[in-house]
């Protein structure tokens, strides 16, 4: 389990690992070196974030199943040649493409 969505779980959203929160890992697994947004919430003790674990595993899971469906929905160039010819047949063959990449790949 990555530390990185037992943050996202703890602050409710995607933080900027770069400026806002900064992880260091000295052989013995990631911990956050710099909290950069005390305004927002305090920094969280271990026990904090080990209490999200399985909202954060939810998380995980669901930015996996993401990077599938990314790649299965095509380029956009694909996609929007789909949405034309459907368009101009009067066809469904975009949406049902897409229902079934959702369906081949469900969030929990």
């Amino acid at each position: 389990m990555s530390i990185v969505f037992k943050i996202e779980a703890y602050l409710g959203r995607k933080p900027d690992f770069t400026e806002e929160i900064k992880l260091r890992n000295d052989g013995s697994g990631d911990y956050i070196s710099e909290w950069n947004i005390t305004s927002e919430k305090a920094k969280p003790t271990d026990s904090q974030l080990n209490a999200l674990s399985s909202q954060a595993t939810a998380l995980e899971n669901n930015a996996k199943i993401d990077a599938k469906r990314r790649t299965e929905y095509l380029s956009w160039q694909q996609q929007m040649e789909m949405i034309y010819k459907d368009q101009k047949n009067g066809t469904t063959t975009f949406k049902d493409h897409c229902d079934k990449v959702r369906s081949d790949n469900p969030k929990e």
